[in-house]
Formats: C-alpha cells, sequence, structure tokens
C-alpha cells in the first residue's frame, strides 16, 4: 500500500462529503482532463427578454446577471413581443432635429451632406421655417 499524502486525503473527504450533498468536486489537478469550455456568444444581443418578461438594454443594471432570456436586437422589437423595460428604465429621449442656415443663407437639414460642416448658423426647428426666413435649399 503506498502512503497518501495530505492533500490526497483532503479532496477524497472533500469528494465524500459533497457527494452526499449531491454535488460533483474535482480535483485541481482533474483540470486539464475536464471538457473545454462551451465557446461564448459572438455577441451579446443588444436586448435580453427574462423569463419574467421585462426587456434588458445593456443600460439596464439587470443586463449581465439576465442569463435566461430571448435575444432582441432592439427594445422596441422586445417590447412589441410582448415584453416590459425595466422599472427603473427612463423613457426614450426622442432626438430633436434642426435645421442649420448657414451665414451664406443655406438651410442644412440632417440629410445635407454639409450639416455636420455648418458650424456658424442659425438654428431652426423645420426646412420650411428655415426658408420662410429668406434661406434656401442646398443644391442637389
Amino acid at each position: 500500500m503506498t502512503p497518501v499524502t495530505l492533500r490526497q486525503l483532503m479532496i477524497s473527504v472533500a469528494s465524500a462529503l459533497a457527494l452526499s450533498f449531491g454535488v460533483q468536486v474535482f480535483a485541481a489537478d482533474a483540470k486539464k482532463d475536464a471538457p473545454a469550455p462551451a465557446p461564448a456568444a459572438a455577441a451579446d444581443p443588444v436586448v435580453k427578454k427574462s423569463d419574467a418578461g421585462i426587456c434588458h438594454d445593456k443600460s439596464s443594471p439587470s443586463f449581465g446577471n439576465t442569463k435566461n432570456f430571448t435575444p432582441f436586437n432592439s427594445m422596441d422589437e422586445c417590447v412589441k413581443s410582448g415584453g416590459k423595460p425595466p422599472a427603473n428604465a427612463k423613457a426614450p429621449v426622442a432626438e430633436v432635429s434642426i435645421v442649420k442656415k448657414s451665414d451664406s443663407g443655406i438651410c442644412h437639414d440632417k440629410t445635407s451632406p454639409s450639416y455636420d460642416k455648418t458650424k456658424n448658423f442659425t438654428e431652426f426647428k423645420s426646412m420650411d421655417e428655415c426658408i420662410k426666413s429668406g434661406g434656401k435649399a442646398p443644391k442637389k
């Protein structure tokens, strides 16, 4: 009979106790024999609908903790499927689009290639309002 090291004895006792409680214990050396973990998903979904029907996007504190879920590409898609936003979720802020009337009198909306380049401008709520003020539509 070969002598038993203290470590082997501790592993044996821990395994026996664990098995009596229905838990499987592996020795530290068994890691090399353990199967490789399943590959992670290519990318996290944008929105997770939990089993409770709550839609969590990445801004939700529960996003990372939600393990059993149905993935969705958007919060809107999740809500349309019957899900609900979290109780602490902020209402979405509507994006306000302004029209920029440049110093040269040309009205640029978001579709204009010069919109982002226009730094000195007068702000208007609509293209119609900008043109009524004497502005001109950009050349196409």
